[in-house]
């Protein structure tokens, strides 16, 4: 299938802080193709999804 994004590249993204596995916004913004500004906005506009990273 064409679009989809090799594991090896998700998984290079993921990050290990504070004993938490996390992805930076400007990581996510590549694979979906977005600037980091737009991603941080949708994330905004569509808290309900993320509503304990949010509060």
């Amino acid at each position: 299938m064409e679009g989809l994004i090799p594991v090896e590249s998700v998984v290079q993204g993921i990050n290990l802080i504070r004993g938490q596995k996390v992805m930076l916004d400007s990581d996510l913004a590549v694979f979906y193709w977005v600037g980091t500004k737009v991603l941080n906005q949708a994330v905004k506009r569509n808290t309900e999804p993320f509503p304990d990273i949010l509060k």
